[in-house]
């Protein structure tokens, strides 16, 4: 159990993070203040790369596993202030609840691992095997696991804790995401006279139609692999008297364990390469979004919307080692999958580190108004990820 200076601390120390403003590209003044606490607390290096993430490093007197406590920085907008109970940044505290934007998704989250790892080199007397790693990311609500790249190549981590929220149950896996972009090519003409031109928007229903009928991918797991259509534009725009010579279409796409940028859009190519075989005058193509956004550091972040899923089992033995050590503690978790994606597409999906997510507060208070955490789910928290780190490097 946490003393009560303990549980003072972490409370102080996420309403601290949540007075920071930080959307994406925003994130300097939060980054500041996990500088500043991991310096107060002891941790022998703190870093922050040129994205602007913050990495924060424990060692053990002994040699052993590094463990990655991962956890973004950035938000979402608040929107219309004014919608709010409470004033978003000021953290306010009512019913056991802590008010504020990034509470949920993820600065409680943030806060109860930095306290931990600093809980737990203090009792430790640092006398465990391996080294300690907690990092507040940057751009993740843009990019899951684009900024997480850098931090991963710094650490080489052994093992990743996710810490976004799950009511402080374990999460070994899920889906991933992709924003695939369908495209097709007309011939402008005046809207008097359509018969000159080629219409990219009427080329973009054909398109649509056929797409629809793809049986989508399914884990016994994970579920489905869905392909949601989510916009549509038209170019040029707006398009008085003139036939639209470009259509853009952009569809949400979940991915599955084993699903390649490859094997994703396979089926949609098929589908294109089928209808311009059938209608010569449809030109179109499929592809994968590009992202480019500036870092609170002046640097720019990139890259293409591709996130994969993951899975790992059950039996595993890292996840074996984690549950029982929180059930010793009378934690008792589930052990299930997020239903959204995360950071955990470059840890588990494209690196293939052993990864598991865990994090106070609910999935569906996150990007909400009047988000909140609950100040026990921040506690409990912060005893769950003490366990996993006796858990992991109690075991040298």
């Amino acid at each position: 159990m946490l003393s009560e200076k303990r549980k003072d601390a972490v409370v102080a120390l996420c309403r601290e993070l949540i007075g920071h403003k930080s959307y994406s590209g925003e994130e300097g003044g939060v980054a500041s203040a996990i500088g500043a606490y991991l310096k107060g607390a002891g941790f022998d290096e703190v870093f922050v790369d040129g994205y602007g993430n913050v990495i924060g490093k424990i060692v053990g007197k002994k040699p052993g596993k590094k463990v990655l406590f991962d956890g973004h920085m950035d938000t979402v907008p608040v929107g219309k202030e004014s919608d709010w109970t409470y004033p978003p940044y000021t953290a306010e505290i009512h019913d056991g609840k802590i008010y504020g934007r990034g509470a949920s998704d993820m600065k409680g989250a943030v806060a109860s691992f930095l306290c931990a790892a600093a809980n737990f080199a203090e009792d430790t007397k640092r006398d465990f095997a391996g080294e300690i790693y907690v990092a507040g990311v940057v751009h993740e609500e843009c990019f899951e696991g684009i900024a997480a790249r850098s931090v991963s190549a710094r650490v080489k981590p052994d093992f990743v804790v996710i810490g976004e929220a799950s009511e402080c149950n374990l999460k070994i896996g899920q889906r991933g995401r992709g924003e695939v972009v369908v495209e097709t090519f007309g011939v402008p003409a005046h809207s008097a006279n359509p018969e000159k031109g080629v219409n990219a928007v009427y080329a973009m229903c054909r398109v649509v139609e056929a797409i629809r009928k793809l049986e989508p991918s399914v884990h016994p797991v994970l579920g489905k692999g869905i392909l949601e259509l989510t916009d549509i534009k038209s170019s040029p725009y707006p398009g008085a008297s003139v036939v639209p010579e470009y259509c853009r279409a952009t569809y949400d796409r979940r991915l599955l364990v084993g699903e390649t940028k490859k094997s994703v859009l396979e089926p949609i190519e098929k589908t294109l390469r089928d209808l311009s075989a059938a209608h010569p005058e449809i030109k179109a193509k499929v592809s994968y979004a590009t992202g480019r956004e500036k870092c609170y550091t002046g640097e720019e972040i990139t890259g293409e919307r591709f996130f994969p899923g993951w899975l790992f089992g059950k039996e595993e033995p890292f996840v074996r080692d984690i549950v029982d050590e929180l059930t010793g503690m009378g934690l008792n978790p589930s052990i299930t999958q997020y239903n959204f994606c995360t950071n955990g597409s470059h840890y588990a999906g494209e690196a293939g580190i052993r990864t598991v997510g865990m994090g106070p507060s609910r999935e569906n208070l996150a990007h909400t108004i009047n988000e909140y955490v609950e100040i026990s789910e921040l506690e409990k928290a912060t005893e769950s990820y003490y366990g996993i780190l006796k858990a992991l490097l109690g075991k040298g």
